[in-house]
């Protein structure tokens, strides 16, 4: 049973799920590490053309889970890396929402809150390294990816589109002058 390509994605998706609730940005490096080094189902370099076909396709960023889904076990795989991912969060976040409003504004709500903001950018980061790492993008794409940070910590409210075309620019010269 365990060797069903099936359940293997509901055992590897479904608690992912949990740690998904503001995002599937935090998602993206343990299902890299489950999918690439532990499954084995995708190659590092199959795993970053699945994540680019997630985030240019109109849709959640978490469309990568349904992707591989497809590759491990094609459609029906799609529909239960689907839902392994949004069902369990889904109930968490129903929960958990009618206890978070009933107490709202009492001293351990505002303690759990501000507790959980630096994991949440924790998880975000680690999902970028991850990116960084895998694609062994160098010296120019860290320190363009550190710069953008900058950019929207100093300037939250800037364009994801500019930040995108200024890097592009960027590597753009850079090629131009080396090559």
């Amino acid at each position: 049973m365990r060797d069903d390509p099936l359940i293997q994605l509901i055992i590897v998706i479904a608690p992912l799920s949990l740690l998904a609730i503001g995002g599937a940005s935090a998602i993206y490096a343990p299902l890299q590490q489950q999918t690439v080094d532990v499954y084995q189902w995708v190659s590092g370099r199959e795993y970053l053309e699945l994540f680019a076909i997630a985030r240019v396709t109109p849709g959640p960023g978490s469309m990568l889970t349904t992707l591989i889904g497809w590759k491990v076990a094609g459609l029906l795989g799609a529909l239960v890396a689907t839902l392994a991912l949004y069902i369990p969060c889904s109930v968490l976040c129903f929960g958990v929402a009618r206890t978070w409003n009933r107490y709202r504004g009492t001293k351990w709500h505002t303690a759990i809150e501000n507790g959980l903001r630096p994991i949440g950018a924790g998880l975000m980061i680690a999902g970028g390294v991850m990116i960084l790492r895998i694609e062994g993008s160098g010296w120019l794409g860290w320190a363009v990816a550190f710069a953008t940070v900058a950019v929207m910590t100093w300037r939250p409210a800037a364009h994801p589109m500019a930040l995108l075309a200024v890097g592009a620019a960027v590597f753009l010269a850079v090629r131009a002058i080396a090559g």
